[in-house]
Order: C-alpha cells, then sequence, then structure tokens
C-alpha cells in the first residue's frame, strides 16, 4: 500500500493532537479497495466473455494461473498469503499455487454442496462499457469470497505499513518539539542487531536506548507486549493500557501516551530519565509541529521510513524560537 508524506504529516498531526488518526488509515484502505474492485471487475467482463465456449471452469484457468503473481492468485483463491506462510512455513509460488489451487476446489465443492439445496438464487451482473454479462450463484459467491479476502488483506497491510512509515517521523518530530541534538537521535550506522527496532536514542555516552512505536490501542493488547519481547526502553502509543503502563513501570520501562492531553510533554521525562539533553516546550505548537513536519517529510511517497536529519552544520534539526 501506498503511504505518501501528506497521509503520514496527517496521522502524526492527529496522533499529537489527541485525536483518532484512524480515519486516515481507513480513508487509504477505502481508496484501494474500490480501486481493486473497478479493475477486478472490469477483468471479469473481459475473461467472461472470451471463455464463452469453454467448458472449462473459466475462473480457475483465468485467476489461478500461474503467470499472475502470488498474491492474485492467492487472493482469488479466497486465501490470505499471510494463511499459506502459517500452514506451510513459505511463501514460494509454486507452494502459493499449489495450496491456492487445492483451496479453491475445496470452496468450489462447498459452494456447489450449498447451492443445490437451496431455493435462493443469485445473479450478479457486471456491465461495462456497455457489454454486460452475469454470474450464476456459484460464480456470484466466490467472486464475492475474493473481494472479501482482498479487503481483509488490504487491512492488515495498511495497518502494518503505516506503522512502519510513521514511527520514525513520529520519534523525531517529538525529539524536535524537545530540541534535542540530532547526535542523540541520529539512526544512520545502527549496529546490524538494533536495526529491528523502530528508533533508537543515544545518551552522551553512546548507551542505544530502543525505543518502540505502537498505534493499535488498547484494542490490541499484542502490540504494546513487544517493548518486552524486544527489551525496548522506550514505548510511545497512542492508546496504553494502566495495566500495561504498570507493568511496564515495574520493569523499569518508560512510556508516552499521546491520546491524553499534551500526552506528547511526557517524553520529556523520558529525555531526562535517559539523561539526554533537551528544553521544555513551550511554543507555539501548531506552528512548530508544521515547520518540523516540513523538514523533515516531503509530500510525496518516501524513498526510506527513515528521513534525512542530520545536517552537518547544525547541531539541532531544526531551531524553534
Amino acid at each position: 500500500m501506498t503511504i505518501t508524506g501528506i497521509v503520514t504529516k496527517n496521522i502524526i498531526r492527529k496522533l499529537l493532537a489527541e485525536e483518532d488518526y484512524r480515519s486516515e488509515v481507513l480513508a487509504l484502505i477505502n481508496a484501494e479497495f474500490l480501486q481493486y474492485v473497478v479493475g477486478f471487475f472490469k477483468r471479469i467482463v473481459t475473461v467472461k466473455l472470451e471463455n464463452e465456449d469453454v467448458t472449462v471452469d473459466w475462473y480457475e484457468k483465468e485467476f489461478l494461473a500461474s503467470s499472475l503473481s502470488k498474491e492474485d492468485i492467492a487472493h482469488h483463491a479466497g486465501l490470505n498469503i499471510k494463511t499459506i506462510n502459517n500452514a506451510y512455513n513459505t511463501t514460494k509460488k509454486e507452494i502459493v499455487v499449489e495450496a491456492s489451487v487445492e483451496h479453491y476446489h475445496t470452496l468450489y465443492k462447498t459452494i456447489n454442496s450449498l447451492t443445490e439445496d437451496t431455493d435462493v438464487d443469485v445473479t450478479l451482473t457486471i456491465k461495462f462499457r456497455g457489454v454486460s454479462i452475469n454470474l450464476n450463484i456459484n460464480e456470484s459467491l466466490i467472486v464475492i469470497n475474493t473481494i472479501a479476502v482482498k479487503r481483509s488483506a488490504l487491512r492488515g497491510g495498511a495497518w502494518s505499513t503505516v506503522g512502519k512509515r510513521v514511527e520514525k517521523p513520529l520519534m523525531m518530530t517529538l525529539c524536535a518539539l524537545f530540541q534535542v541534538p540530532t547526535e542523540y537521535f541520529d539512526q544512520r550506522n545502527l549496529p546490524t542487531t538494533a536495526r529491528e527496532s523502530d528508533f533508537y536514542l543515544f545518551d552522551n555516552a553512546r548507551t542505544g536506548y530502543r525505543c518502540e512505536v505502537k498505534l493499535a490501542g488498547k484494542g490490541n493488547p499484542e502490540a504494546p507486549d513487544s517493548i518486552f519481547a524486544r527489551d525496548g526502553k522506550v514505548l510511545v502509543g497512542d492508546t496504553i493500557s494502566d495495566t500495561m503502563k504498570q507493568e511496564m513501570e515495574n520493569n523499569n520501562i518508560l512510556w508516552v501516551e499521546l491520546r491524553t492531553q499534551e500526552g506528547y510533554k511526557r517524553f520529556e521525562e523520558v529525555l531526562n530519565e535517559l539523561s539526554i539533553p533537551c528544553k521544555p516546550y513551550r511554543g507555539n505548537f501548531q506552528e512548530d509541529l508544521e515547520n518540523i513536519l516540513t523538514k523533515i517529510l516531503s509530500d510525496d511517497i518516501q524513498a526510506s521510513v527513515t528521513p534525512n536529519i542530520s545536517d552537518p552544520n547544525s547541531e539541532l534539526l531544526i531551531e524553534l524560537d
């Protein structure tokens, strides 16, 4: 899923303003999903017309063809790549094709058995440029199932992509607000063992503190738990349960909850606790935030999740009044 700098900026604005950022993600999912559905329906019309005289299953022949990408083959069969990976511990294309075809045959038999003993009839009619095709109940259910799987895949991919795109710019924004010198959060040339972390802060002794950014909220208890699994020192989240806060404090883990009144200001306490140079923030928040976001993010698609933050002629990412 494509995440532009504009979307990343909007999400960071909402996170730091204690607002729900999820509408930005849902808008992305809806736009990409609707675009996919229109394209999928156009292709169905073309394929159906080309296979009018074909006696074999036209859907399997055209939509599970090995020439397609493994992701498309899986979705067309009603499967998610992640499901195949969990079952077979691989996403090699030949395995994906084999698993998809097998699943499709099972699905097809199930649909046939259900529709044989029902008086319900469904006909899906698709019209494109004056051409109309009809899908019977079995074909319609297969197509509907494919669309549902695609929606689920897009949803999962969107939340994951947004997290990866937002975590580092968000942390850099917090560092800039509190005027942390760039040398204390420069993400270049990290040790190989450190690259799985969302972000690193450094003290004067160059001790690195692993930071995790979790935007899943209270509805996903697994998300903040990674702070323990990865031996993290700082957790920044949109919402954090009271139980999780207590558990982190018991384990000497620092946290910042953004969905509270001026929740971002707790980041100053984190910096002081880690003996990282900073200044209290008392500026014009909206104005300073816009200046910082303009500095670290363009409006286009970012080439990297770690924007260039180091200016050799400046100690700070951006000087605030």
